[in-house]
């Protein structure tokens, strides 16, 4: 029988709690999933501690964009870091490039030193490193736990070719935890053809806001973006890959 973890993203107590319920085996908590995660809030992190009884891995994140950072960014991240390790977070997520693609390992040891025995996952700063078998390579020796990917493409399915290639050459050393586009409809076809164990989604459905009163023509943000639509997890679609992954397993 094989084991498959399933990981969601949230930025929300409501979305812990739905994908808690909805069989996650972890939580990866962010803040701002809707422009791919920032740090989350320490008091949200510590609002969704008393939620739920499933790890809660935490997203460290400055701001939108690339992931290589200023002196002054780069002190917020280290000192983050240390905060949610202080708040017992079970593990840290992080990520830093230098300008030319390549990991920078200078930062990321000072980054694990401040994550101390919290396991550390490399997010997804991977999919736009220059060599993504070098980066490996590179995250396995700083002693990185889990790289999450989508195979350097906008979708996991698109690249389920090169997750295939990282999980073999990972070799169960670090586990490949595959994100980006994962759902009940391609679950299945990414389990098989990458031999991965790991799975991470979000689950998001969008929901209609309280307001009855709406305000038209203002943006406090993205004007493509209607204020009024809010993105929780939804319970139903973590317990879908959930049951899906179950049956791999037992078939396995």
């Amino acid at each position: 029988m094989k084991n498959y973890l399933l990981e969601c993203c949230v930025d929300s107590v409501e979305s812990a709690v739905a994908a808690q319920a909805g069989g996650a085996d972890r939580l990866e908590l962010c803040g701002n999933l809707i422009i791919g995660g920032t740090t989350p809030d320490i008091h949200l992190f510590l609002a969704v501690k008393k939620k739920v009884s499933i790890p809660v891995n935490v997203l460290i994140r400055p701001r939108f964009g690339d992931f290589c950072y200023t002196d002054e960014e780069f002190n917020i991240v280290q000192k983050d870091v240390e905060m949610f390790r202080e708040n017992e977070a079970d593990g840290i997520v992080i990520g830093v490039l230098q300008p030319d693609g390549n990991l920078d390992l200078e930062r990321m040891g000072i980054l694990m030193d401040a994550a101390g025995d919290r396991p550390v996952t490399l997010h997804r700063a991977f999919d736009v490193c220059r060599d993504p078998f070098q980066m490996l390579r590179a995250a396995e020796k700083l002693g990185v736990r889990t790289i999450l990917t989508s195979g350097q493409k906008n979708s996991s399915y698109e690249g389920r070719e090169l997750l295939a290639s990282l999980v073999k050459e990972a070799d169960g050393k670090i586990d490949i935890l595959i994100g980006g586009g994962v759902g009940a409809e391609n679950v299945e076809v990414l389990a098989k053809e990458t031999g991965a164990r790991s799975f991470h989604m979000s689950g998001k459905a969008t929901l209609d806001s309280a307001m009855t009163y709406r305000k038209q023509g203002v943006s406090m943000g993205l004007p493509v973006m209607s204020e009024y639509a809010i993105f929780r997890t939804d319970e139903r679609k973590v317990a879908a890959v959930r049951n899906i992954l179950n049956k791999l397993g037992s078939a396995g």
